[in-house]
């Protein structure tokens, strides 16, 4: 799950949730626990309110 939507996030940049769970073919809930997952690892952030990408 949080590998393909690391890869959604690599291929197109800033994303909201929705759109990242879209890119990655997986349901909202289960993006939204991944992203915030990811989030307590460091491996993504969120740039601006609603939108996260890829820690550089």
């Amino acid at each position: 799950m949080e590998e393909k939507i690391l890869k959604a996030l690599q291929e197109k940049g800033a994303m909201r949730p929705g759109d990242i769970a879209a890119a990655a073919g997986v349901e909202k809930a289960e993006a939204d626990k991944a992203i915030k997952k990811l989030v307590k690892e460091g491996k993504v952030y969120s740039p601006k309110r609603c939108f996260y990408d890829i820690q550089k």
